[in-house]
Order: structure tokens, then sequence, then C-alpha cells
């Protein structure tokens, strides 16, 4: 696979040690992460041309980002740089019957505040073969969204696959948000990836029989759901 682009934001990850809790540990572990930054790493580890394409401040933090996308070969020439902040997420991890937490302090961030005039997307596909973006990136607000869909026109203009994984998050945007904000998306979009839960969450497609908190799961309704996904979108 030639040139792959991944679009979203970038986060400052701060962690306890180990299995500690916010309050039990007085050292955080600083790193970075972001569902499309994730993805562009693991595509380069697997040997694929990765671009990742964000907007960040221009900062020491922000510096420390990008150089940790580029020690994983991950090309970021395409991040264009603005506003006042990175987005900071605080990661509590779970142990035994203890769920993770996470806590974001993601608002007012630059991606978060960025116009659609920041991004040169003919430039940026000009030698891609694919472009991948998440339901993170429109969540952020509805400058998002038109910023994606910006992206996802000149993709298809120029024959590039499009990928999207619906991922909702509820902390940041309502159901009825993301059912209108995908629908509008998901019409230029290749290939779906997507759980019962979010097929339900955004689009109101349930798995009939399915619960995945008591365990039950009939596999066929698993099927019915991306047949409908398929139905009304025409995935691939």
């Amino acid at each position: 696979m030639s040139k792959v682009v991944t679009f979203g934001e970038i986060m400052l990850r701060l962690a306890p040690n180990g299995y500690y809790r916010l309050l039990q540990n007085d050292q955080l572990q600083a790193t970075f992460g972001g569902g499309e930054a994730n993805v562009a790493v693991s595509l380069a580890n697997l040997g694929v041309d990765a671009t990742f394409v964000t907007k960040l401040p221009n900062n020491a933090i922000a510096q420390a980002a990008v150089s940790c996308l580029r020690s994983f070969n991950v090309d970021t020439s395409h991040i264009v740089y603005g506003g006042q902040r990175m987005g900071i997420y605080f990661l509590e991890k779970g142990a035994s019957q203890r769920g993770s937490v996470c806590i974001y302090d993601r608002s007012h961030s630059s991606i978060q505040e960025a116009t659609a005039d920041d991004f040169d997307w003919e430039n940026v596909f000009s030698d891609a073969e694919w472009f991948h973006f998440t339901g993170i990136t429109p969540a952020l607000g509805n400058n998002l969204v038109d910023i994606c869909e910006q992206a996802c026109l000149e993709a298809k203009k120029r024959g590039v696959r499009i990928s999207c994984d619906l991922n909702y998050r509820e902390k940041l945007w309502s159901k009825e948000q993301a059912q209108k904000a995908m629908t509008k998306l998901c019409k230029y979009v290749d290939v779906c990836i997507a759980n019962e839960e979010d097929a339900k969450n955004v689009f109101g497609i349930a798995a009939d029989g399915t619960d995945v908190y008591s365990g039950r799961i009939d596999k066929s309704a698993y099927a019915e759901v991306a047949s409908q996904l398929k139905k009304k979108f025409d995935f691939q």
C-alpha cells in the first residue's frame, strides 16, 4: 500500500505509574496519543508510508509530540501550527473490577479551533492512496465536521479510498449530534469500522439479542448490523 493519510487530534497523555489512581501517585507519566495518530504509528511500524495531519500550537510540548511521531517514521510535514494549546487527557488504568477512567482537558485546543483554510488537502492527497479518520474528530465541533467533509471531498476527487472508525465518545457529543454529522460524512466512506455499540449509538442500528454487558451474544445479529450499514451507506 502506498501513502495513507490520517487526520485527527494528538494529545498529551498524563497517567499515574502502574495501576495507581490519579490521587494515589505524586508523579504522572507523559506520553502522546490519539486515535488517528495511533493508526499512523501502527501503519508505519508495518512498513506503510503513513502521514498524520493535525493542527498544533507552536510550543515545546507540541514539538515533543511531533518528534515522537517522527521517531516511528510517521510523516509530519503536513501538520500545521497555530492556536494556544494541545489537548490533554488524564488516564487512570483499570485494575480487576475497577474500570479505566479517562478525563479530557481538550477544550479550545488548536485542532478544535481549526478552520477550513488551515489545511491544503489538494497537496496532502497528492500521492495518497488511503484516507482515515474517526468519529472522534468531527465530535470536536461543527468546524471539524466541515473540515472532515472538505478532506473527504478532495480525497474522492482524487480516487483516494476512505475509511472511518465510528468510535462514538459520549463525553464529546450527543447521539443526536453524532448521527447528524456521521450521516453526512459516511456517504463518502468506503470502509466503516464499528462495533455494535457504535452502530446503535450513532445510527440506531442495534444487534438484536446481544448484550455485551451480560455476555449474551448472537453472532448472526452482527452480520445483520453490517448488512444494514452497508445498505444505508453502500460501504465496501
